[in-house]
């Protein structure tokens, strides 16, 4: 299919799409929408920015409005899982995208944000419902949230879930559902335990993989420079000063570094603004944040791995690893912010010497070698190759052959020795043998029987 035309989509949907400046499917929509139309179960597996939002969006907001029912308060008809907050509000603001021109209701709930505001849009119900998986829980705990008329429920990211440790409560969540129900799976990798989970929640489902060379986009150059640990910073702020950046993403591993960093980059490099986001700040600074860096107010954004996944700004053209990922699979979330919907990115790695170990990681997740860029000012000195460890002793002996082999009459019989029973403290200062020369006096000395002096003491 070559026009979403031809996905049979209803005319609100499809002058969403033309505004939004769409005109041919991702291959993972043009797959996954049919099936979603007809209400199958659907485990789908793509690259990160190659379209799973809408492609389970789409089909899902035309079923919605073909069999139209008014929803009832805190009973949503469908249910979207996302692992962060970041995600769940961008799915959210793709549901306001498309549903414009249409009478149908949605919602975001996530942790950090104020009770009353959720409470107040559940108690007029809606027909979808974005949410964390463990602010869901929190809703269905006070009883605001109710799964009896859901229809459909679809996991996002799944294997950023399991990741963050949401595997329980997402089954809780799955266990509470009607018996008739369409589940939807979409992840950016196939892991043993990915598929575990979909054999558990889905029936007879349409299996949808992209094929692909690697695990990100190809249209994403990567290379690595090495560096010495001492000399990072100054080679970050050589590559933001050197080169013209419109829009660049700066990960590190903790929130001190990223604030740290943020304050630091806009000290050293002239003409950039930078500003850091991470899980400490509130939800308010968070989404003001990617705001400003939406609208062009800053260059620079200095974000943990908490955010890589939230964060859907179109125009990123570089993403500098300033830490490298201490999981390989991040590296392709963070990488995946750069070079979406068919554009392309450039993705660059510090790595000291002692971090090949997470670099070869990488190399064997995205399945392609990472080039060594060494054209740097602070080049790290390249490593020496292993020697063997000189282990002292003779040499080993050759192999014998069978003419080296002695003939069994020279060999001489094996000898037992007889064992030695001398004490090895026996000549030492202070060792008093319990023995005596005179058999007399060992015999006074020796421990009488227990069992005699038994019935000794008994007549």
């Amino acid at each position: 299919m070559t026009e979403f035309t031809e996905l049979n989509l209803v005319g609100p949907l499809l002058r969403a799409i033309e505004k939004q400046g769409f005109s041919e499917p991702t291959q993972i929509q043009s797959r996954a929408i049919p099936a979603l139309m007809d209400g199958a179960d659907l485990m789908g597996v793509a690259e990160t920015g190659g379209g799973k939002t809408a492609a389970f969006v789409l089909p899902l907001l035309q079923r919605l409005q073909h069999e139209r029912r008014k929803p009832k308060p805190n009973k949503p008809t469908a249910v979207i899982l996302a692992p962060t907050r970041e995600l769940a509000m961008q799915i959210g603001l793709c549901i306001r995208v498309f549903t414009r021109g249409m009478k149908l209701f949605h919602t975001v709930v996530y942790g950090g944000a104020p009770y009353g505001p959720q409470l107040q849009q559940l108690s007029r119900g809606v027909d979808i419902l974005v949410a964390t998986p463990g602010r869901l829980l929190d809703h269905m705990k006070r009883g605001t949230v109710q799964l009896d008329n859901v229809e459909t429920i679809i996991l996002d990211e799944a294997d950023r879930m399991l990741d963050m440790g949401f595997i329980e409560d997402v089954t809780f969540i799955t266990d509470k559902l009607p018996e008739e129900h369409q589940t939807v799976m979409f992840s950016a990798t196939m892991s043993p335990a990915i598929r575990k989970l979909s054999e558990k929640l889905l029936t007879n489902p349409e299996f949808v993989e992209i094929a692909r060379k690697t695990a990100v986009a190809e249209g994403v150059d990567h290379s690595v420079l090495m560096v010495r640990g001492h000399d990072k910073k100054d080679l970050l702020m050589h590559l933001l000063a050197d080169q013209e950046k419109e829009r660049v993403i700066v990960f590190v591993r903790t929130k001190a570094t990223a604030d740290t960093l943020a304050s630091e980059i806009e000290t050293a490099v002239e003409g950039i603004k930078a500003s850091a986001i991470h899980g400490d700040l509130n939800q308010r600074a968070r989404e003001r944040t990617l705001r400003s860096f939406k609208n062009g107010r800053f260059s620079v954004l200095v974000a943990t791995d908490v955010a890589a996944r939230g964060i859907d700004v179109n125009g990123i053209t570089h993403v500098i690893n300033y830490d490298l990922p201490m999981e390989a699979e991040n590296y392709i979330h963070r990488v995946g912010r750069t070079g979406r919907a068919g554009a392309t990115g450039i993705a660059i790695s510090i790595c000291e010497p002692r971090e090949r170990n997470l670099l070869r990681n990488i190399e064997q997740i995205i399945k392609q070698k990472v080039r060594i860029d060494e054209d740097h000012p602070f080049p790290a000195p390249a490593s020496k190759p292993e020697q063997k460890k000189h282990r002292p002793g003779r040499k080993g002996r050759p192999a014998r052959t069978q003419d080296d082999k002695r003939p069994a009459a020279d060999v001489k019989p094996f000898r037992k020795r007889p064992k030695n029973t001398v004490s090895k403290n026996k000549g030492k200062p202070g060792f008093k043998s319990r023995k005596s020369a005179n058999p007399a006096a060992n015999a006074q000395n020796k421990r009488p029987d227990a069992r005699k002096q038994k019935f000794k003491r008994a007549g």
